[in-house]
């Protein structure tokens, strides 16, 4: 009987402790956030984290983290892959006086989803920033996906997006705007190939000194850049490729100093742009169109060489 007993008490203790460590190293598989939580929480929607990185440590890979209400989250890195949802008509931010507010790290095969989110800066409108300013808005140095969906980069004194990959990986960027970044997207990969794709995009800087200050999207070393129905306005370039990138750009509109730039020795595909004062393809490369882009408000064509039919201009 003693034995029993004591076998009972063991068991007992066990099963205790194991209920009670459980909890932490239990990750779910959508977590939330809000302005009003706290890292210590689990998460749920009951009881919603801080932080963005809170949230993260406590959702699986795959899982998701939604905002609950406006809210600054912080910085974070992303490692796995994971989807975040800011909400749609609310504010959620990842606001940052220096390095980057987000950076993906990711797998060679993790999708990694980012909708309805601020990236902030602090740049934005301003010449300098007396508390310092964010560089960086996403860095993109690994992973198989990223997609940005209706997500704003505001004043980012390097990039608002910055693609710097080792192998071949993907960046969507869809219904996003950015504003007063020194650039907005820079796309580069030292192995395999940097895919990126805009659709549906406002790229907007502002007047400094009487003069564009920023720059639009670039193409640079072992990218491939495909730009489709996007706005840009008030850039020194709207798009730029460089050697060893490749740049394709459908039904955009620019209103800039240079529309499309292109250095010696690139191809760049453009069809059915608009162009609005400024040049229109710049630089010393080579632009294939189909006789359907055009240019208007005292622009002019450029220096660029033009394939199948150039410009029309009205």
């Amino acid at each position: 009987m003693r034995n029993s007993a004591l076998a009972l008490a063991i068991l007992g203790t066990a099963l205790v402790s194991a209920l009670y460590t459980a909890p932490a190293h239990a990750q779910a598989t959508r977590t939330w956030v809000s302005g009003a939580g706290n890292d210590a929480n689990p998460c749920s929607r009951t009881s919603p984290c801080e932080t963005f990185a809170g949230a993260y440590a406590k959702t699986t890979a795959g899982g998701e983290i939604d905002a609950l209400d406006p809210g600054g989250f912080g910085t974070l890195t992303i490692g796995k892959s994971i989807t975040i949802d800011g909400g749609g008509g609310t504010v959620a931010s990842v606001l940052t006086n220096s390095g980057t507010a987000i950076t993906v790290a990711a797998g060679a095969n993790d999708v990694v989803i980012i909708k309805n989110v601020r990236f902030q800066g602090l740049l934005g409108g301003n010449t300098s920033c007396p508390s310092g300013c964010g560089l960086i808005g996403l860095a993109y140095t690994s992973g198989g996906q990223v997609v940005c969906d209706t997500c704003a980069f505001v004043g980012f004194a390097s990039y608002g997006v910055e693609v710097q990959l080792s192998a071949t990986g993907l960046l969507m960027v869809r219904n996003s705007t950015f504003i007063d970044d020194q650039a907005a997207i820079f796309a580069s990969a030292s192995g395999g190939t940097a895919f990126v794709e805009m659709v549906g995009s406002s790229l907007v800087g502002r007047l400094a000194s009487g003069g564009p200050a920023e720059v639009g999207i670039t193409a640079g070393s072992g990218s491939y850049v495909t730009v489709g129905t996007s706005s840009f306005q008030d850039l020194i370039f709207g798009a730029l490729v460089e050697s060893g990138g490749t740049l394709n750009v459908d039904s955009s509109l620019f209103s800039v100093s240079d529309g499309i730039l292109t250095t010696s020795g690139t191809t760049t595909s453009a069809s059915n742009n608009s162009f609005y004062g400024g040049t229109a393809f710049a630089g010393t490369g080579t632009v294939n169109t189909a006789n359907n882009n055009k240019i208007g408000g005292g622009g002019t064509v450029g220096t660029a060489t033009v394939n199948s039919g150039g410009m029309t201009v009205d």
